[in-house]
């Protein structure tokens, strides 16, 4: 085999660390941003926030500051002959006096008790209150019951695998897999579980969980099995859990009947005893904190009619280069040369973030513009008037790439007379129209015409999807069953026969 030397031309796309660092806090929701920024404060020291409340004490200069001081000083002491000391009220307490006063914690009517210190009051933590959670409403009822130190552990054990829920989903063979306890003793504290708080608690599956809030429902006299007693009535309703929950969420009223030999009425008041039961005893545990989402920009009709977008930056660090090492680094006086290389590298490490953030900013500004200028009818009229619209088409408005377009629009939100709105909602395929084959209607649009029609629809003669497809070529859009069928799916509406209802 014979070595020898190549040469060859070729070009390579290399993205620089500016240039990735620039991409990046593109891409960044708000929150993101702001840790970002605080990180950036953190690391590098010629970074520094700007506060607006002193911006303007900032610019006035140290010696000007003790020219100002000096004179105000020498006033004091020579005003009306006298001291400051002499001057001043023998009432009148100084700023350490009245600190003194509130800290005493005196009471009319008490002794005096020296209060509490501040080391001593509880943190914000140990007074602000949680909601208990499921897990922990379990083992207080564990640690009041008379099982055995054993079978707590066993509890123990079991109500840590709980889901939210409120099911037990692993087998118990894996649940005492690697301890010492044997199946049918942890079978036995799983009995004992299941009698807690929420009733249907540590149930196996949808059919146990109903069938536990049954029996307890069966030995209440206030319950509602108890308002409507009968044996049959029991019997039915236990048989539709145990072997026809299937054909109850479809509605196959009359085949359950067949299968249990009684009316379909006798269903019927089946099902509204089942209705009543909890799905899901964890509900009521589960963490239902909402969070607050703070948009990225604002867009407003300014006073003359038009649409105009401003940007929020309320919240997020105003960074500049510290004074203080601008002045060091013009100076000759800038240290050692690795000091000076240090500083320098830092420098344009912070000067790159400020322009990035700037970029960025004019980035979203424009993004959003061009969003705007195409949805102005929307802004105007309302969702009915969304029309379709794709990246590309804002990337060449705008004369930017479409991966650009992805970044800028991703975790961000704006806020307008509509409402809190992502922006990726403006982005949306579009259908064809009967009547005028060049104009698209936006699939949003379709999709809250099939919302619609839904709510208005007869319940005892829901709409199947040919009928829906039906109308809404009636309403000139040229739509397939198919179709309406997927969006009917992503809006989370059931199908006809599980919205039928017959009583």
């Amino acid at each position: 085999m014979k070595l020898r030397l190549d040469l060859r031309l070729s070009q390579k796309l290399i993205m620089t660390p500016q240039l990735q660092q620039a991409i990046k806090l593109l891409q960044l929701s708000r929150l993101e941003l702001q840790q970002t920024l605080a990180q950036h404060l953190l690391d590098n020291p010629l970074l520094d926030e700007l506060q607006t409340d002193t911006e303007e004490t900032d610019t006035a200069g140290p010696e000007q500051k003790t020219e100002e001081a000096a004179p105000a000083a020498s006033q004091e002491t020579t005003e009306e002959g006298g001291s400051q000391e002499e001057r001043e009220s023998p009432e009148e307490f100084s700023a350490s006096g009245w600190e003194e006063y509130f800290g005493s914690d005196r009471r009319n009517g008490d002794s005096e008790y020296a209060s509490a210190s501040q080391d001593e009051m509880p943190s914000y933590e140990q007074t602000v209150a949680k909601p208990t959670s499921l897990e922990e409403h379990l083992l207080w009822q564990l640690s009041l019951s008379g099982l055995s130190d054993r079978h707590k552990a066993i509890g123990r054990l079991l109500i840590g695998n709980l889901d939210d829920d409120g099911y037990l989903r692993m087998p118990l063979a894996e649940v005492v897999s690697g301890t010492d306890f044997p199946e049918a003793e942890a079978e036995s504290v799983l009995k004992d579980i299941q009698t807690f708080d929420p009733t249907g608690v540590a149930a196996r599956d949808l059919s146990e969980c109903l069938l536990l809030q049954l029996g307890h429902l069966g030995r209440n006299p206030m319950g509602s099995l108890g308002a409507r007693p009968g044996a049959l009535k029991s019997a039915v309703v236990e048989g539709i859990i145990q072997h026809h929950l299937k054909d109850l969420e479809k509605k196959q009223y009359a085949r359950i009947a067949k299968a249990l030999g009684v009316t379909v009425e006798e269903v019927f008041q089946a099902t509204k005893i089942i209705e009543d039961l909890e799905p899901k005893p964890g509900r009521p545990f589960a963490n239902t904190q909402n969070f607050s989402i703070v948009p990225d920009v604002f867009v407003e009709k300014n006073d003359d009619g038009e649409w105009v977008v401003l940007l929020n930056d309320d919240g997020l660090p105003r960074m500049r280069i510290t004074p203080y090492y601008k002045q060091m680094m013009a100076s000759s006086q800038g240290g050692t040369a690795e000091t000076k290389a240090y500083l320098d590298e830092k420098l344009r490490a912070a000067q790159w973030v400020i322009r990035s953030i700037e970029q960025r900013n004019r980035t979203i500004v424009k993004v959003v513009s061009s969003i705007v200028k195409f949805q102005r009818e929307f802004f105007e009229k309302g969702v009915q008037h969304l029309r379709p619209l794709v990246l590309k088409q804002v990337a060449e408005d705008i004369g930017m790439h479409e991966s650009t377009i992805s970044r800028v629009t991703a975790n961000k939100y704006m806020y307008c007379p509509q409402g809190m709105l992502e922006l990726k909602f403006f982005f949306n395929a579009g259908l064809q129209r009967v009547d005028q084959p060049s104009d698209m209607l936006s699939s949003v649009t379709v999709r809250e015409m099939i919302k619609k029609m839904v709510a208005e629809e007869d319940a005892r003669h829901p709409l199947k999807d040919e009928e829906i497809a039906a109308r809404l070529r009636l309403q000139q859009v040229l739509i397939a069953r198919r179709t309406v069928a997927k969006y009917r799916a992503e809006e989370n509406i059931p199908s006809a026969s599980q919205r039928k209802r017959f009583f």
